[in-house]
């Protein structure tokens, strides 16, 4: 049993997987910890496990991830983090880059859907997804520096892939927020929506790829390195 996170697989359109006998499905990974859904070490663990969870299923063709219709990540929990010493802010980095991983290294293609905020450690998060979708309204930020920190793990180098080296030191930086419409032209997302059409939109994103089997799917992401 989780309490953070939970697997919700849905049938989409009757169809079914090329090939295969059974129905294709969308997973996604619903993050649920009002009121920012911050990254405790307890999140990211069940974020990580949820990961695996939809990479091993056969039938799954694709995978949200999805922190609700307010708010996808405010990033860290500072309260959590300002409880720890040293060794357990370490751990608590190290449990944060697995569930970034995890989601990484899912073996089918992945979208975000973002409202509200992405910041911090949960923009890692939905830089960890092949795509993303968000709300016009939605703000974006590495804003690690503002509580004195850096970014975790992989935290800078997934923002540089998506936006080059430039623009990721000057978000990294300054900490400053990005509005929807700078992201969209930056890349860090791939479209943008309106705020109620976020789920909808990410959903028919993932569609796409209900006609591919899993095995054929699994190998072009595989291709990327």
């Amino acid at each position: 049993m989780t309490e953070f996170v939970s697997v919700v697989l849905s049938e989409h359109d009757g169809r079914a997987i090329a090939r295969g006998p059974q129905p294709a499905r969308i997973a996604t990974l619903l993050l649920s910890r009002p009121p920012t859904n911050a990254l405790t070490r307890q999140v990211c663990r069940e974020l990580a496990e949820a990961a695996e969870e939809v990479g091993r299923l056969d039938d799954v063709c694709a995978v949200i991830v999805f922190g609700g219709h307010e708010i996808f990540s405010a990033g860290a929990d500072m309260p959590e983090l300002q409880t720890l010493d040293a060794a357990e802010a370490d751990e608590a980095a190290r449990v944060c880059q697995q569930a970034v991983d995890a989601l990484a290294a899912v073996p089918k293609p992945t979208v975000a859907a973002i409202t509200g905020y992405a910041l911090g450690a949960g923009l890692t998060l939905a830089l960890a997804a092949d795509w993303r979708v968000s709300g016009d309204n939605v703000k974006f930020g590495a804003t690690e520096i503002l509580a004195g920190l850096v970014p975790a793990g992989s935290g800078a180098g997934r923002l540089a892939g998506a936006v080059g080296d430039s623009k990721a030191k000057d978000m990294v930086f300054s900490g400053r927020f990005v509005d929807a419409r700078e992201a969209l032209e930056l890349g860090l997302i791939d479209q943008m929506v309106a705020p109620d059409g976020v789920y909808d939109a990410a959903a028919t994103w993932a569609g796409r790829f209900l006609d591919y089997t899993p095995a054929a799917l699994r190998a072009a992401k595989a291709s990327f390195g």
